[in-house]
């Protein structure tokens, strides 16, 4: 477990370091903001079609040959991907280089297929909460080092992550084990690494069924989240890259402290079930606030407010990852990324446009939070369509100890 939790420290410290500054590069390309919006949800919108019709064939080789190779390719994609953005000269340049990127990256779906493999399913909720806590820490470092870097020169956080992922290249050859064994691996079926086929595939896992709806509207919501931050920030109290890595940083902390910490006490208590529906009110509630907020106070008071809004996507995942069999851990986990990535495609063409629209309008607009109004709407029908799951599961496990007392 240590292994592969410093690798995915490192991997989502380099992705962290260009959050704040890929809108702000952009728009340097760009002349206003509404033309700043359209492009950056194309150049977002390039990495995830990539990345939604890559990751199922990627998560399907990494159950075929392993997951090492696989993470190895992926941090070749991510080098790759930040040296060619931080020399690009023209916004075409950034949309090739971020569809090839999208198409060699799939370590989040393989680092939770890594996990599996070498976690007893009662355990699961807990390490993927250590794998989400490394996703916060990620965002811990990333995004304030590359807020920093990004108010010396915009192509300075892009050269620091290719490097970064460089050394997890390294690191993952000379040093991550392989989790898969040789008996547990199966082959490779291009039918089922068809992104559409693998989604499919996800609905008939016995005991899933609503909850692939409940993924797609969180992750849609937290796509667009991504999209609309830092470019609403911007319009909203005139942030730039500095003021946009501090917010994402506390964003890393709570996620770092509420799964890596609090996470395994809540699951002594509470069910996964019971920690999604929470968690779900409580990021409904964060989303509209955030869409109100008219002070940049607001955003962080919101930010650590929102304790159990972090536990939703580890509770999901140790639910999922229970209903799948422990030779097919690297296709669902790669299903769950093709269904992030579908939203990671839409959102940007869902996101941007709404911050383009109320681009023209006064800061101090309640209008201007129209993403996180939308991402508010997206997280409420979750929690109706997650409550709607548990309860039917409950009834039909109640009926059946019925029919076996009879």
């Amino acid at each position: 477990m240590p292994f592969i939790l410093i690798t995915v420290l490192i991997d989502m410290v380099s992705i962290g370091l260009i959050v704040p500054v890929l809108p702000a590069l952009v728009g340097t390309f760009t002349a206003n903001p509404a033309e700043q919006a359209f492009w950056y949800g194309a150049v977002a919108f390039a990495f995830g079609i990539a990345n939604f019709f890559g990751a199922p064939i990627l998560g399907g080789l990494s159950d075929r040959y392993g997951r090492r190779p696989v993470l190895l390719i992926g941090f070749c994609g991510l080098a790759l991907n930040f040296f060619a953005t931080a020399l690009a000269t023209a916004l075409w340049m950034l949309i090739a280089v971020r569809l090839v990127g999208g198409a060699m990256q799939a370590n989040a779906a393989v680092a939770n297929a890594y996990v599996a493999d070498i976690t007893a399913p009662e355990k699961r909720a807990k390490r993927f909460g250590q794998l989400g806590a490394m996703f916060g820490l990620g965002f811990i470092l990333g995004p304030v080092v590359g807020g920093i870097l990004g108010g010396i020169d915009l192509h300075l956080p892009f050269f620091a992550a290719g490097t970064l992922a460089l050394l997890n290249l390294l690191y993952g050859w000379f040093v991550l084990p392989e989790s898969l064994p040789a008996e547990r691996r199966r082959p490779m079926s291009w039918a089922a690494a068809n992104p559409i086929n693998s989604l499919r595939a996800l609905t008939r896992l016995k005991g899933v069924g609503l909850l692939v709806a409940v993924i797609a509207c969180t992750g849609l919501a937290q796509f667009t989240m991504y999209t609309s931050w830092v470019l609403y920030t911007g319009l909203r109290f005139g942030w730039g890259p500095a003021e946009n890595g501090w917010s994402l940083f506390a964003v890393g902390i709570m996620s770092a402290l509420v799964q890596g910490l609090l996470l395994g006490r809540l699951l002594k208590r509470f069910s996964p079930q019971r920690l999604a529906l929470a968690g779900l009110v409580s990021s409904t509630i964060a989303f509209a606030l955030w869409g109100m907020a008219t002070q940049g106070w607001m955003m962080y008071a919101v930010i650590f407010a929102n304790l159990l809004g972090f536990t939703v996507t580890a509770s999901i995942q140790s639910i999922i990852s229970g209903a799948a069999a422990a030779t097919e851990q690297g296709k669902t986990m790669g299903s769950v990324s093709a269904l992030n990535s579908l939203m990671a495609v839409i959102a940007p063409v869902l996101g941007a446009p709404l911050i383009g629209v109320v681009s023209h309008l006064p800061a101090n607009d309640w209008r201007v939070g129209a993403p996180f109004y939308f991402c508010a709407l997206l997280q409420g029908m979750a929690l109706l369509l997650a409550w709607t799951h548990f309860r039917g599961v409950r009834r039909a496990r109640l009926a059946a100890a019925g029919r076996t007392a009879a």
